[in-house]
C-alpha cells in the first residue's frame, strides 16, 4: 500500500463532523430563521443536553424531553410561551437536524399560562409619552402607536418598506415570517421626510469613506450582491455607530438596537409622570385597541397587528369591555 493510499486516510481521518450545535445553526440558516430564533433555539437545546448530563440527543427520546419541559415549568418557572418555545426548539432538533420525529408529545406539566389584560394608554397619554421623547426615538414611538408593528419589525424597516403616496408600510418577515401592509400615518410624513435627509447623509459618508453596504438576507445577497449599497435597502433607522462585521470581513452599520428605544421610552413614561407599567409594546396595544373603540373591525385589527388567530386580537375586546365580540348594542343606538 502506498504513502498517497496513507495519506488520502490520514485526510480523511482528520475532517471530524460538524458538531451537533453547528449543525442546527446550518438548518435554520437553510430554512431562514430569524437571528433571534437561532440563537433562542440553540439555547434550548444546549440547555436540553447540560439538563441530561451532556448525553447525546440521540441517546434520548420523547421521555426525556417531557421530563426537561416539565422541569422548566415546575422548577423554572418558565411562562407558558417560553415552554412553547423550548418545545419547537426540541421538535426541530429531531426532526429537521436528526431526522427522527418525535412521538406525540404529552405527559409533561403545562405552564401556566396567566390571563393578563394588555396595558393600555388613553390618547392623551400618548400625546404625553411622546412629547418626551426626541428625534428618530420619538419616530420610532409614533409608528409604533400609529402602525402598530412590533417594536423588532419597525427597527428592521428598510428605506424601501415605506410608501409616501400610498400611505403605507410594508413590514417583511415579521413574526411567523409573513409580510403585511400597516398605514402610514399622516403626522409621521414630515418627520419622516426630514429623517430621511439624515440617514440618506449618514449613507453616502458612509460609501465615500469605503465602509460595506447594509446586511442583507443570505439567499438576496447571493443573487445580487450589491444591493447592500443601494439606497432602498438601508435601514429606515440606522445605528449611530458602524460594527465589524467578522463573519463578511468589513466594517458595516447595522440598525438601531431595540434596548435604545425601550429605554427611551422607559424614561418619557416616568417623565410624563405616568404610573402605568407601560413600554414600547404598550403603544402596540393602545394602537389596537383605539382602532376597535373608532370603530374598526376585528378582522380588520387582526391583520394590522399580523395575529395568526384572532382569538390574540379578541383580547383588546375585553379592554374595551364591550362583550365577546367588540360590538356595540343597537339599543344603546335609540337613546332611551
Amino acid at each position: 500500500m502506498g504513502d498517497s493510499d496513507s495519506n488520502r486516510r490520514g485526510v480523511g481521518a482528520s475532517v471530524a463532523p460538524p458538531r451537533l450545535l453547528d449543525q442546527v445553526r446550518a438548518q435554520l440558516r437553510l430554512r431562514h430563521y430569524s437571528p433571534r430564533t437561532e440563537t433562542a433555539y440553540v439555547q434550548w437545546i444546549r440547555r436540553f443536553i447540560l439538563f441530561h448530563g451532556k448525553q447525546h440527543p440521540l441517546t434520548l427520546g420523547t421521555r426525556h424531553v417531557a421530563v426537561f419541559l416539565t422541569h422548566l415549568a415546575t422548577h423554572d418557572g418558565v411562562s407558558a410561551s417560553t415552554q412553547n418555545q423550548a418545545l419547537n426548539a426540541l421538535l426541530f432538533l429531531y426532526s429537521q437536524v436528526l431526522g427522527r420525529e418525535l412521538e406525540a408529545m404529552g405527559g409533561f406539566v403545562r405552564a401556566h399560562k396567566p390571563r393578563r389584560l394588555p396595558v393600555v394608554l388613553t390618547a392623551a397619554e400618548v400625546r404625553a409619552v411622546l412629547e418626551q421623547l426626541e428625534r428618530s426615538s420619538r419616530l420610532v414611538a409614533m409608528l409604533l402607536y400609529g402602525s402598530g408593528p412590533r417594536l423588532l419589525e419597525c427597527l428592521e424597516l428598510r428605506v424601501k418598506d415605506v410608501d409616501f403616496d400610498q400611505k403605507e408600510i410594508r413590514l417583511r418577515q415579521g413574526k411567523g415570517r409573513k409580510d403585511r401592509v400597516t398605514p402610514l400615518p399622516e403626522a409621521c410624513v414630515p418627520k419622516l421626510r426630514e429623517h430621511l435627509g439624515r440617514v440618506r447623509a449618514l449613507f453616502e459618508t458612509d460609501l465615500r469613506e469605503g465602509y460595506g453596504g447594509v446586511l442583507l438576507p443570505a439567499a438576496l445577497a447571493r443573487k445580487y450582491p450589491n444591493a447592500g449599497r443601494e439606497w432602498g435597502w438601508q435601514w429606515l433607522f440606522p445605528a449611530g455607530r458602524r460594527f465589524r462585521d467578522s463573519a463578511a470581513g468589513v466594517e458595516r452599520r447595522h440598525h438601531v438596537h431595540e434596548t435604545a428605544i425601550q429605554r427611551a421610552v422607559k424614561r418619557a413614561v416616568g417623565a410624563a409622570g405616568l404610573a402605568k407599567p407601560a413600554g414600547c409594546h404598550t403603544l402596540r396595544h393602545s394602537f389596537a385597541t383605539h382602532l376597535l373603540a373608532n370603530g374598526y373591525d376585528i378582522r380588520t385589527v387582526q391583520e394590522l397587528l399580523g395575529h395568526r388567530d384572532v382569538k390574540t386580537t379578541m383580547i383588546y375586546t375585553h379592554v374595551l369591555n364591550r362583550g365577546g365580540r367588540g360590538v356595540r348594542s343597537p339599543l344603546d343606538a335609540v337613546g332611551l
